[in-house]
């Protein structure tokens, strides 16, 4: 099998760490494309189309590391714990996936050793290796529409417990006016999505987002550049507004 894991810059200078947990299509050899139908091997089910792009190009205009996961979320998700049946789904949204269904136990161990056991070591080993107070962002992508349902969400903000970096985050998204940005939207906290926010950062007392983009917002290059630059407009007056807090309340000890 493959290396499950692609770090990116991993000395990068700036205060973000990014994580991608579906960036990847790749279905190794070994699980024989799990079954799927041929319709349904490039869809939203395998993989985040555009999160991949938005990574990279984030990482490069924020000098930042990125962790990100280079086999599908349908051989395991990495934004689930082990004992979460949708860690892997025996079925996506309409789409079945007959290489996950009636697994064993033992076959469910040896892809939580093989993929998620490897990804919150590379996570934690750049987030430990630190020098500043890291800000922990992730990145994904969502469909137009979902069980025939349109979604006019266009960006969401997710968080757990900790909204510090939302909040910093929502408070400008008059910045982009002509988007419609949602907390907790398409998805929030009780979808069980926020779980590498709370292994990853919040454990750790970290500052953290996910952010979501509709993926037909990013299906040339030119839209992958535009959006990065509107979550930029967000992101980083956000960071910066997080970090004066944190002194503020340093210097009141």
């Amino acid at each position: 099998m493959i290396d499950p894991v692609e770090i990116l810059n991993p000395n990068g200078k700036g205060r973000v760490v990014l994580l991608c947990e579906h960036a990847s299509s790749t279905i190794p050899e070994a699980y024989d494309r799990l079954g799927l139908a041929e319709k349904d091997r490039l869809s939203h089910a395998v993989w985040d189309p555009g999160a991949r792009e938005v990574t990279l190009a984030l990482s490069v205009a924020l000098d930042a590391p990125a962790i990100l996961l280079r086999v599908s979320r349908l051989v395991y998700d990495c934004n689930r714990p082990p004992d979460a049946p949708s860690a892997i789904p025996e079925r996506s949204e309409l789409i079945e996936v007959p290489g996950n269904q009636n697994l064993k136990q033992s076959q469910r161990d040896a892809r939580i050793q093989s993929v998620y056991g490897p990804f919150c070591a590379a996570v934690s080993g750049v987030l430990e290796a630190r020098n500043n107070d890291p800000v922990v962002v992730t990145i994904h992508s969502f469909t137009p529409i979902y069980y025939g349902a349109k979604r006019a969400v266009e960006i969401g903000l997710l968080h757990d417990e900790d909204s510090r970096l939302a909040d910093a985050m929502l408070a400008r998204k008059t910045l982009l006016s002509h988007r419609r940005v949602e907390r907790n939207e398409p998805y929030g906290p009780g979808d069980g999505v926020t779980h590498s926010l709370r292994l990853h950062a919040q454990s750790r007392g970290l500052a953290n987002v996910m952010i979501e983009v509709r993926n037909d917002l990013m299906r040339s290059p030119e839209d992958v550049a535009e959006i990065t630059e509107e979550l930029l407009t967000l992101l980083q007056p956000a960071i910066k507004e997080i970090a004066h807090l944190e002194e503020l309340s340093w210097a009141e000890r």
